[in-house]
């Protein structure tokens, strides 16, 4: 059945991050012998998914840290090392990769431990992956394999443990994650007509994603979920930079999603008001006040992942709708490998 694979990872979600917080929290010990405070640099790298999410961890690790961090494409690190770091400044390197065989993340890695001075963690899916065994630390989620192209599970699994590691090392409590599956599991089961209603909505030819901060590259991961699912127009943008030329695009048939932060919510939800009286229609993620109300009870630093099941969802019925195969994306390959 088309998107069998996809609708099942996208389900499954709940338990496989129960699986994965276990797992981190057997870790600790190795994780408490690096600490970013004693680095200048921290550089997240991925490809394509896991580039976005480089980006939204990123700022959370500089926010709980203290210390300068930025997301990268893999790409650049491999073939533009003097414009991403300095070999005088000690580095950490944090490389993320679902499959770990993904030809620009392992020659970043090992470019990086050629010519910078720092350590290196890798967070894979596949204990085999060349990846797995490249880092001082190799973290391994067997929990996101997938057997979709396109990254459901393996991207908030990986994502989450990026959130675990940062907040370990800020010496905050991680037992607030344990919440997460269960919202997760009630948001997938309480928006499931939501998602199907405007996945199927024929109106419907552009999409925008909003998110700032950290969610900015959560923003673009959804996005990029659209576009690989459903080949449809779709666009992320930070929420108040919408209004600087994009929202020229916004028409009646124009789906604005944005994910609501709550220290700037009131600026963002402007934002939203303002397309939707320019004829948009408009979903709005955030805890409280929305048309997908998480209520996770969890601090926001930490909720962060719950944005995406629902958006997840909405494009997998989308691609059903359309006649496409979700779990097999045109002109996609799970694995990039360069010759």
């Amino acid at each position: 059945m088309p998107g069998e694979y996809t609708i099942q990872e996208i389900m499954s979600q709940p338990d496989a991050w129960t699986q994965a917080l276990e797992y981190l929290q057997q870790q600790t010990p190795a994780l408490t012998t690096i600490n970013p405070q004693q680095y200048d640099d921290i550089i997240v790298t991925g490809c394509g998914s896991t580039y976005y999410l480089a980006q939204a961890a990123a700022i959370l690790f500089q926010t709980l840290s203290g210390t300068s961090a930025k997301g990268l494409p893999a790409s650049e690190i491999w073939l533009n090392p003097d414009t991403t770091y300095h070999p005088s400044r000690k580095t950490l390197l944090i490389a993320v990769s679902r499959s770990g065989t993904t030809t620009e993340t392992l020659r970043a890695v090992t470019s990086f431990k050629e010519n910078a001075h720092g350590q290196v963690i890798t967070l894979c899916c596949y204990p085999e992956s060349d990846l797995a065994s490249m880092g001082d630390i190799n973290l391994i989620l067997t929990a996101g394999q997938e057997k979709s192209v396109a990254q459901t599970r393996a991207f908030t699994v990986l994502y989450l443990a990026t959130v675990f590691l940062a907040h370990h090392w800020a010496n905050k409590s991680t037992n607030e994650l344990n919440k997460l599956p269960d919202a997760c599991t009630r948001l997938l089961e309480s928006y499931e007509g939501l998602a199907e209603r405007l996945g199927r909505n024929a109106q419907f030819d552009r999409f925008y994603f909003l998110g700032s901060g950290a969610r900015y590259g959560l923003a673009c991961e959804l996005s990029l979920k659209m576009k690989e699912m459903t080949l449809s127009h779709s666009e992320p943008f930070h929420f108040l930079e919408f209004r600087h030329g994009p929202q020229s695009m916004v028409s009646d048939s124009t789906l604005i999603i944005g994910l609501v932060s709550e220290a700037n919510g009131d600026k963002e939800r402007l934002v939203l008001h303002e397309m939707k009286e320019r004829g948009a229609q408009v979903l709005s993620l955030a805890e409280h006040d929305a048309d997908v109300v998480l209520n996770s009870g969890v601090h926001e630093e930490l909720r962060n992942a719950l944005f995406l099941p629902v958006v997840q969802r909405l494009a997998f019925e989308r691609a059903l709708f359309k006649n496409l195969n979700p779990d097999k994306p045109h002109n996609l390959e799970a694995v990039v490998i360069l010759s």
